[in-house]
């Protein structure tokens, strides 16, 4: 049985992982971009990480340039942006596509367990993206760069948490406490 532990990755740098690095751990993965006005979520994810990450939270960003072309730079210049303007130490991975035909098979898995995000408390984020006419395709899609899966210690997808989702949410504060705990 193929679980999200197995699926072939490439870090940031290049290198061959899967997440069995991480067994064991609580993960938050996060669908990450540059030059989106959600990109100071970086700050905030980079504090949940250095919050929890003794209790065993590790959070795991995916650049990705699937909604507005908001990731264009090489995994250099990713990671270079990402340490200078946010002193990112979490585990960063290559570009993937997240809602595309050549949708990465962790996304894949990941919507398939979670169909639905949480959204923000009062949201109108999913209405300001379709007065643009940027809505997702098909319901279960991810809505844009900086939504957030919540995986259990033992691999299995606990939430999903729509971009607006701020990391410093209550709501989002609270799963990780209990998928910690």
């Amino acid at each position: 049985m193929s679980t999200l532990f197995d699926i072939p990755l490439h870090r940031l740098e290049g290198q061959d992982a899967t997440l069995a690095e991480y067994r064991g751990k609580v993960m938050l993965i996060v669908n990450v971009a540059s030059q989106c006005g959600l990109t100071p979520q970086y700050a905030g994810l980079e504090k949940l990480f250095e919050q929890y990450e003794d209790r065993g939270l590790v959070v795991l960003g995916f650049p990705c340039n699937d909604f507005g072309a908001q990731e264009p730079g090489s995994e250099a210049d990713i990671a270079d942006f990402c340490q200078r303007n946010y002193g990112v130490r979490f585990p960063m991975f290559e570009k993937v596509e997240v809602n595309r035909e050549a949708r990465h098979p962790l996304y894949r898995e990941l919507i398939q367990a979670q169909p639905q995000a949480r959204q923000a408390e009062g949201s109108t984020f999913g209405d300001k993206l379709a007065q643009h006419g940027l809505s997702p395709k098909n319901p279960s899609d991810v809505m844009w760069n900086f939504e957030k899966f919540l995986v259990g210690r033992d691999g299995q997808v606990i939430a999903r948490f729509a971009p607006d989702v701020k990391p410093d949410d209550p709501a989002l504060v609270a799963a990780i406490e209990a998928a910690l705990a």
